[in-house]
């Protein structure tokens, strides 16, 4: 990585990134100049990407799931993103395939790394997405998911699993995907961010 201060992208990463985003040469030219000046060492620290995150949800708490985020993102798990790093994150979580996108929850709600879900992992990362969510939302929840606890209970009941038991990741995809309500259950999107959209 020595010509990471160059500014320019290496080869390599280049291809890669073009292979596996729906990014062009030029946009990812773009992004890397922006990222060369918000991180001139190349690298984002999960400090610098909690403010990236507190600055979308400025009236909330997002620390918590930033650091999940992050984690499920920090593929060599060197304590920062590199540009490739970044630019994955932001092709899976704004425009990837379904399966790329439920792949990726995965490796969210695995907290531990060990390639499989229990339900205290379940339950870490819906406490981390109520932390975003406004009161007057959560106010408006139905009646039996309404609390971190109750959103985990329902997701893990969908799922069909016992309180011990253990979820692996083609459970997860498969489950997810047989059953939509699942899907809104284990990602967060506000309200405010749901009405834009249903009115474009």
């Amino acid at each position: 990585m020595g010509n990471t201060k160059s500014g320019a992208i290496s080869k390599d990463i280049l291809e890669d990134l073009k292979m596996n985003t729906k990014y062009s040469e030029e946009e990812l030219a773009v992004w890397y100049q922006t990222f060369l000046k918000e991180c001139p060492s190349g690298l984002i620290s999960m400090e610098q990407f909690e403010k990236i995150y507190a600055s979308f949800f400025p009236d909330r708490d997002p620390k918590a799931y930033a650091q999940h985020v992050f984690r499920s993102f920090d593929t060599n798990s060197d304590g920062t993103l590199d540009f490739k790093e970044y630019i994955i994150a932001l092709h899976l979580t704004s425009s990837g395939k379904m399966s790329q996108k439920l792949e990726w929850a995965f490796s969210l709600y695995d907290v531990d790394g060990n390639g499989t879900i229990n339900k205290e992992e379940i339950l870490e990362i819906v406490k981390a997405i109520f932390k975003m969510i406004n009161e007057d939302e959560q106010k408006t929840l139905p009646e039996d998911e309404n609390t971190p606890e109750k959103r985990a209970d329902k997701i893990w009941e969908y799922f069909g699993k016992k309180k011990n038991d253990k979820l692996s990741e083609g459970e997860f995809i498969q489950g997810t995907l047989e059953n939509r309500d699942i899907l809104r259950l284990i990602q967060f999107e506000p309200q405010k961010m749901k009405g834009k959209q249903q009115k474009q």
